[in-house]
């Protein structure tokens, strides 16, 4: 039988039923905006104005844009559900997919939409969807409203004096406004609407002739870079290209500086929305605009990486066409991606590499550990790998170790002994809980200490080493210098002296 001689029967939804079960899609206030804007990027607009109104239980969000405007057919076919395919082709900078964005994104948030706009040299055109108009409907017909409600008629001035441009009007917050909502929780509302923004679009509010302006009641919104590219202490990975049966997906690693290396301010922006923890991991883009902030996309090692302290440096831009939306599954909030199957294992190489450099830097407070003639330095702990897992033992080579049992004489059984006994009692749980609670690793290294200190220490290494070993004073500030954590003090052991005490003036 074939698809045409077949009997059908026409089985449309119920406008109200359809559209109340759309509005459990998962969308927060900030995403839900951010959808908006989308339309308003594709658009062609320059400025986008949004204004959170607090009326208590009237309380609306407007948002106006300077983009190219629709007339009455464009706006009739914009405002349908279900208008526009997600498999019809769209141009290389359409930030959208499925078409019903606009509509989806605003139901989440209020009983009331309002779009009007307005294209070059034409008059203002107005639709509305009011949720309760349909409730109360009896033929559960699908009754797209003509103009603004009475009330909100005065909001749409803006847009009859400006040139072109589209407004989307939020009224009847109930998914907002609920019971209990005050002012306050508005205000933080707002905040975190800002900083959310701030991150989706902060390649366009970076962006230079012509780049994109967002102001939030009236103040322009500055943009939230999660990589401190202009940093000079963020590590980048050269910028790898992949192709896919979508087209060209780029991606590029990045190792955020280590707190000690930022100022107090630089430290709580670079945070991001969620905090250190949570950002780490992809930031999948698509056209510039950001899609997942923050997440190892199920990718891993055996099995999937979580997110950990240690790797919370670690972050990763990738960037995709829109032509790749059915291989990474974008969904209608452009909140998900998962890579085709393809690309993954190039992905976790590049990731494996950052996640190991951040790792580095997170555990040695951003020190270096090499210098740049690449000769390895000498490390006091060394990790053991042996069939139980693994162990830290504490290297015998090391100088101030070394000097120790070679002049330990009767007393190197009892020195043997005690180093052992350290071995054996490492507090790694408390050390790993201390830095899961604390979100920092633990001070090592004479950080913090002053310079006195470190130099008081360094001196009798290098007493040692010239007096007792024989060493020139050249050749024992250049074992130093590779020695941990000296390593870290280049200043000081460069000013060591070319001469040194007697062995005798250096006994303990």
């Amino acid at each position: 039988m074939t698809a045409t001689s077949r009997n059908s029967r026409n089985a449309p939804p119920k406008a109200c039923a359809m559209i109340e079960a759309l509005r459990g899609l998962g969308y927060s206030t900030a995403t839900a905006i951010a959808d908006i804007i989308d339309n308003s990027i594709a658009a062609g607009a320059r400025t986008v104005d949004l204004r959170f109104d607090w009326r208590g239980p009237d309380s609306r969000i407007l948002i106006l844009d300077d983009g190219g405007g629709m007339d009455d057919g464009e706006l009739d076919r914009a405002m349908r559900l279900g208008e526009k395919s997600p498999l019809d082709s769209r141009t290389a900078t359409d930030l959208g997919r499925f078409g019903i964005g606009l509509k989806t994104a605003s139901f989440s948030q209020c009983r009331c939409l309002t779009v009007a706009s307005k294209k070059k040299g034409g008059n203002s055109v107005c639709l509305c969807w009011d949720l309760d108009f349909l409730a109360a409907s009896a033929d559960d017909g699908w009754h797209l409203l003509e103009g603004p409600v009475e009330t909100s008629r005065a909001l749409l001035a803006p847009l009859a004096t400006a040139e072109a441009g589209t407004m989307v009007l939020w009224e009847r917050l109930d998914r907002i406004v609920a019971p209990g909502f005050s002012e306050q929780n508005f205000l933080d509302l707002v905040d975190s609407v800002e900083h959310h923004l701030a991150m989706v679009f902060h390649r366009y509010l970076e962006g230079q002739n012509p780049g994109l302006q967002i102001r939030l009641n009236g103040r322009p919104m500055a943009p939230w870079d999660p990589f401190l590219s202009r940093h000079p202490a963020t590590w980048t990975s050269p910028l790898v290209l992949l192709k896919t049966p979508g087209g060209k997906v780029e991606v590029q690693g990045h190792v955020l500086p280590h707190k000690d290396r930022l100022s107090q301010n630089e430290h709580e922006v670079a945070a991001g929305p969620d905090g250190w923890t949570a950002q780490q991991g992809f930031y999948v883009y698509r056209n510039r605009r950001l899609l997942v902030a923050g997440s190892w996309l199920g990718l891993g090692s055996g099995r999937s990486w979580t997110k950990e302290e240690a790797h919370r440096l670690a972050r990763i831009r990738l960037d995709i066409p829109n032509s790749a939306d059915a291989d990474w599954k974008i969904d209608i909030r452009k909140s998900i991606a998962r890579p085709p199957v393809q690309v993954r294992p190039a992905l976790i190489r590049l990731a494996e590499d950052t996640r190991s450099r951040a790792r580095r830097v997170f555990a040695h407070r951003g020190k270096t550990i090499r210098l740049g003639d690449k000769q390895p330095i000498v490390e006091v702990w060394q990790a053991e790998h042996f069939q139980g897992g693994m162990r830290y033992r504490i290297d015998p080579a090391h100088p101030a170790v070394r000097t120790v049992l070679e002049e330990a004489g009767t007393l190197l059984p009892q020195i043997k002994t005690m180093l052992r006994i350290l071995e054996e009692t490492i507090p790694v749980q408390r050390i790993w809980l201390d830095t899961t609670e604390c979100r920092e690793t633990p001070r090592t290294g004479f950080a913090g200490d002053p310079p006195s200190e470190v130099k008081a220490i360094l001196d009798v290494m290098f007493q040692n080493m010239v007096a007792r070993k024989g060493l020139s004073p050249a050749l024992a500030r250049e074992r130093l210098l590779h020695t941990e954590p000296f390593q870290n003090y280049p200043d000081l052991v460069a000013a060591l002296p070319d001469e040194t005490s007697t062995a005798e003036e250096v006994r303990p």
